[in-house]
């Protein structure tokens, strides 16, 4: 009865905290970098473009770093290196099916492209941590130390006195027996 009919209808799409039309949490920008890796990765094999598996890795870096929301940035700058191997494992993996030994194959395959794309690699790396330190990365870093700070000084004080002692010290006293005195 009492709902008025043309008004808002009460949902309301949610604001995205990064100011754009696109907010990724942590885990999406993680796909992002793993996805531009292994597609760009898979091109490069096809094309013998080399640079191309290394650049698209950071251009995927520098997109997620720049699409995830601010809540997220702690957990996305610690992930490059490994989204970086398993990215390359999939590919190397992908494009060695077919050959002889898979575990040569694939063990060399790995052991290589690691070595020719570790600049890259790096490169990655950097950019998300800059981008991320530009985005506010500084306050994620700040909330994590306070909230073990916290829990640190909580159980300091859980553990400050292990042994608890039942009986009061004017109950010890009365109990106390002179040498001489057998119980």
């Amino acid at each position: 009865m009492g709902r008025e009919r043309g008004g808002s209808s009460g949902r309301r799409r949610p604001a995205t905290s990064s100011g754009g039309p696109i907010s990724l949490t942590g885990r999406g920008g993680i796909v992002v970098m793993f996805g531009a890796g292994v597609v760009c990765g898979l091109l490069s094999r096809w094309f013998g473009v080399p640079l191309l598996a290394g650049g698209g890795f950071a251009a995927g870096c520098a997109l997620a770093a720049f699409a995830t929301r601010p809540a997220d940035l702690l957990t996305l700058v610690v992930s490059p290196p490994l989204v970086f191997l398993a990215a390359t494992f999939t590919v190397v993996l992908a494009t060695a099916l077919g050959d002889g030994s898979l575990l040569r194959a694939v063990t060399v395959g790995v052991l290589t492209a690691l070595a020719s794309t570790a600049p890259w690699l790096f490169f990655g790396t950097v950019l998300v941590v800059v981008i991320c330190l530009a985005r506010g990365l500084r306050t994620n870093v700040r909330e994590l130390r306070d909230k073990l700070a916290g829990v640190r000084l909580f159980e300091k004080e859980e553990n400050e006195n292990p042994v608890r002692w039942d009986e009061s010290p004017a109950t010890t006293r009365e109990r106390r027996l002179h040498h001489g005195d057998v119980d």
